[in-house]
């Protein structure tokens, strides 16, 4: 059984830094992918960053492109996302997903739905 743990959220001033970790145990790295996803209150829940376990690919969402970087930790089975220079649009509930990359690709989907098995969230705020 897949499990995914997030940690690392809290609150910062806009142009504050902060790094999520998740933890994810049980999950076969060869075609799958895992996201950060990011949700705020009344709004749907939206792809931040995405990494391929066996490929290495990585994607951003285009507004956190050059602020934002995932990577991973095989040895450890964790994920990050380190976040720099945050402004207030990027406070929300932060997620961490895991599912099947596009077969045949190197590519991840970034569509949630696409995602089986999701982390609790850890949240983000960014004050002005």
């Amino acid at each position: 059984q897949v499990q995914l743990a997030e940690s690392g959220g809290g609150s910062v001033q806009a142009g504050g830094s902060l790094r999520l970790s998740c933890v994810a145990s049980g999950y076969t790295r060869v075609g799958n992918c895992i996201g950060w996803f990011r949700q705020a209150p009344g709004k749907e829940r939206k792809w931040v960053a995405l990494i391929r376990s066996d490929s290495e690919g990585l994607f951003y969402e285009e507004s956190v492109k050059g602020r934002f970087t995932i990577s991973q930790d095989h040895a450890k089975d964790t994920v990050y996302l380190q976040m720099n220079a945050l402004n207030p649009e990027d406070t929300s509930m932060y997620y961490c997903a895991a599912g099947s990359g596009i077969w045949g690709s190197t590519y991840c989907y970034s569509s949630p739905g696409r995602y089986d098995y999701w982390g609790q969230g850890t949240q983000v705020t960014v004050s002005s």
